[in-house]
């Protein structure tokens, strides 16, 4: 996008990451996480590939990951097409997870390649949106961090030049109503409030927290502009319990940090904690009541 300072390039995509891995390793090994017992580092179904010399993907790290790429290569060396561990994840090994999993390792052909390329394109597609408005320096440095996390960033700014200033990759956008964007955003989205106007951060806001879908609604500033929004939004109709969802100011820890680098990194961890919340709200309430315990008639 811009080649002034502070302008860069990110990581490419998963799906593209995926893409280039399978390019340039025709004899890869899908190495999944069939069966988990216990306490594991990741997930069922989780999975990594293994090539002659590179990898893509984890399935936890540590002494496991270790074994299961030694294995994968000496299949690869062998000419083997498909095999499977059982892995105590206890003193055995160095680790001290307490769990147990089956690992398959089978290589990667066509059919398979083309399965991995449709799952991990859903996955991101799937991913929550977070929307941040002001590429300003603590927007620059959000939008950075969040860049490398499990969501589809959008950076909104009515400034094209500060938008210039954003690495390569990221997704920047100058608009000239900042606030008609968050009408149109997915179900959802979560919304960080950054700009470089009071007023505008206010009529954001205001949009923003008549999304009752919103995950995360946040906004640079301080305890005085905090109370000056609220005398605001009451005037404005608004009431007290959707002025509850407001995080202003964002990145509560950080006791006081003003370095934008610090107000980011904090941020970030906030947003992302609010989002896996209602990811664990909405997993809650499509359980059926039948996998329910009954006890008693």
């Amino acid at each position: 996008m811009s080649d002034q300072p502070g302008a860069g390039c990110l990581p490419m995509t998963r799906s593209a990451a995926l893409t280039a891995f399978l390019a340039a390793n025709p004899d890869a090994i899908v190495c999944e996480l069939t069966s988990v017992r216990g306490s594991s580092p990741r997930a069922q179904g989780t999975f990594m590939l293994v090539g002659a010399k590179a990898t893509f993907g984890t399935i936890g790290g540590g002494a496991l990951e270790y074994m299961v790429i030694e294995h994968a290569r000496r299949l690869i060396a062998s000419g083997r097409a498909e095999d499977a561990m059982d892995v105590p994840l206890g003193p055995e090994i160095g680790q001290c997870c307490g769990g147990r999993v089956v690992v398959s390792l089978r290589y990667a052909d066509a059919a398979s390649r083309e399965r991995l390329a449709a799952r991990v394109a859903a996955e991101q597609a799937a991913l929550p949106h977070v929307y941040v408005f002001g590429a300003g320096h603590v927007g620059r440095a959000l939008a950075q961090m969040l860049a490398l996390l499990p969501v589809r960033l959008q950076v909104i700014d009515t400034r094209r030049d500060e938008l210039d200033l954003l690495p390569e990759g990221i997704a920047a956008h100058a608009v000239a109503m900042p606030e008609a964007v968050v009408r149109s955003a997915p179900q959802g989205s979560s919304y960080v409030i950054l700009t470089h106007d009071h007023a505008l951060d206010f009529l954001i806001a205001q949009e923003a927290l008549g999304r009752t879908d919103a995950p995360y609604i946040g906004m640079v500033g301080s305890r005085t502009k905090r109370a000056r929004f609220a005398s605001w939004f009451k005037s404005e109709g608004g009431d007290d319990h959707a002025l509850e969802r407001l995080v202003l100011p964002i990145g509560r820890q950080g006791l006081g940090d003003k370095r934008p680098e610090v107000i980011a990194a904090l941020a970030a961890a906030e947003i992302m904690v609010h989002i896996g919340q209602r990811e664990a709200e909405i997993a809650r309430a499509r359980t059926p009541a039948s996998l329910g315990v009954v006890i008693g008639r």
